[in-house]
């Protein structure tokens, strides 16, 4: 009879951890679906493509035009626009086209992402494989999609304003630092799933790790200033900025009021994005440093020297986008590597959470399907 409670506990035991497991590879991919994401969205800004669908419509924009008609209407809208009538006057049906269908595509995944996000929640939930901890966690995930998706037009609106060419700097970049922030939040969810190796040395590790995940994300905001603005397009020359390493005051603060000039002046942007890039660099290596000699061997030691490498490959990667002026291909490296840092950063700071901070994410006791906790 013991034998049998026994071997009963290790099935449930071993059930609850396959559970978590799956939960665990649900959420790397909706990340992976999520850095994608950035990618289109970063191929639809640098092929000027974001403003070719004129309305949100949630439900029935997910249908392409299916007619000539329907396509010439599309069009017409188009063409009522400023960015038409300013930037792209003569356009052709077939242009227009390719620009419709990276938004469309766009704007798809995002849908997609809500069906795999919220499905597999549901599913989850009903068979008690998740605690109320994570579960509370992946619902505040899940607002900040829907967040996202009206940031997202809120955006774009911006950008049919009459007069307007392009979308408003700032609401690219709280939609770009939107996104990173789910993505962090679902990799910091899935790694606090993983089973943890005790590793007395990774404590000392966790305030410079958080540090550097918040270079991260600042960086990438400040990115996103430079790509609403438009500011790699100029300056393209390193390491001086039109022959000095630092430009004069009243050319970086030239606009008023002066808060303008940090989100749309080109020059201060680019100076801003470039001199945080250099501090980064130069924390991670630090960081680095700190760990191999306090705690060498360790895995936290380990990542956060490949961090440092990923770092140092990131700024040579964006001082050759800008020598290049931005040409799509490394555009969109510089933007996905960004993520994949930031992947990297939110793992190594999750697992350098001190244990007793760590509250490990106990595994569901099995229960009856429907049972929803």
């Amino acid at each position: 009879m013991a034998s049998a409670e026994t071997g009963g506990r290790v099935a449930a035991g071993a059930a609850a951890r396959g559970a978590t497991r799956a939960v665990r590879i649900w959420l790397y991919a909706l990340a992976a679906l999520v850095v994608v994401m950035v990618g289109i969205g970063g191929a639809t800004r640098l092929t000027g493509s974001g403003l070719s669908i004129t309305e949100w419509k949630p439900v029935t924009g997910a249908v392409p035009p299916l007619s000539d008609a329907g396509w010439q209407a599309e069009f017409e809208k188009y063409r009522a626009s400023s960015q038409y009538q300013n930037l792209n006057r003569g356009m052709e049906l077939p242009e227009f086209k390719t620009i419709y269908w990276w938004e469309w595509s766009h704007r798809q995944l995002g849908r997609l992402i809500g069906i795999a996000f919220f499905v597999p929640l549901l599913a989850f939930w009903w068979k008690g494989a998740l605690t109320r901890r994570v579960a509370l966690a992946l619902l505040g995930i899940g607002i900040l999609g829907g967040l996202q998706a009206a940031v997202g037009w809120i955006m774009v609106a911006s950008g049919l304003q009459p007069g307007m060419v392009a979308v408003a700097p700032i609401k690219l970049m709280l939609h770009l630092l939107l996104a990173s922030l789910i993505l962090v939040l679902l990799v910091w969810v899935a790694a606090g799933l993983r089973v943890r190796r005790p590793d007395g040395q990774a404590a000392q590790a966790f305030g410079p790790a958080i540090i550097f995940l918040g270079f991260v994300l600042l960086q990438i905001a400040l990115g996103g200033l430079v790509a609403g603005s438009r500011a790699g397009l100029t300056y393209n020359t390193w390491p001086l900025m039109d022959g000095r390493f630092i430009p004069p005051v009243e050319a970086l603060l030239s606009a008023t009021p002066v808060f303008e000039n940090f989100v749309d002046n080109p020059l201060t942007v680019q100076f801003q994005h470039r001199m945080v890039a250099y501090l980064l660099v130069l924390f991670a290596i630090w960081h680095a440093w700190s760990l191999r000699r306090t705690a060498p061997g360790s895995a936290a030691a380990r990542s956060a020297t490949g961090l440092a490498l990923m770092s140092l490959a990131q700024m040579a990667l964006g001082i050759v986008t800008l020598l290049l002026v931005v040409p799509l291909w490394a555009g969109l490296a510089h933007q996905l590597f960004a993520m994949a840092i930031l992947v990297m950063a939110t793992v190594h700071a999750r697992l350098s959470l001190p244990a007793a901070a760590a509250r490990p994410v106990a595994t569901p006791a099995p229960v009856p399907a429907g049972a929803l906790r």
